[in-house]
């Protein structure tokens, strides 16, 4: 029960840095390029990788603080964080062709999801 605890309070701030993310940017932008969610993908990227480093270097029992801030915050933030980090520990591993593979089937299908998704809302609302 604990653990849900970390994960949904940690989760509940992810989504609220989201969200702030997007009004502070949507005052100061305007144009075409998705700013706010490539500076909240990069930014959760960034800290994903200092709290994987951290906790990777640290001696105490550190489960609660990663179900709390990767799991939760990171989590709600972006999940692009822990597709690169997936990624990165393929990589590490020597299995390249692996993440390769991820990376493309990803893009390629997430977007064609997307794409699908927009089409059968469309065939759903046209009948």
């Amino acid at each position: 029960m604990k653990q849900l605890f970390f994960v949904g309070l940690g989760g509940a701030l992810g989504a609220i840095f989201r969200y702030l993310a997007s009004v502070v940017t949507s005052k100061y932008y305007i144009g075409n390029f998705p700013l706010a969610t490539f500076l909240v993908n990069i930014s959760g990227c960034f800290l994903i990788g200092v709290l994987i480093g951290w906790l990777s270097s640290s001696s105490q029992n550190s489960n609660d603080i990663r179900l709390l801030f990767v799991t939760g915050f990171c989590g709600a933030y972006t999940t692009f964080s822990t597709f690169a980090a997936e990624n990165l520990t393929l990589i590490e591993h020597g299995n390249s062709r692996i993440a390769l593979l991820y990376i493309l089937l990803s893009i390629i299908l997430g977007v064609l999801a997307v794409w699908l998704g927009i089409k059968s809302h469309h065939a759903f609302t046209t009948c």
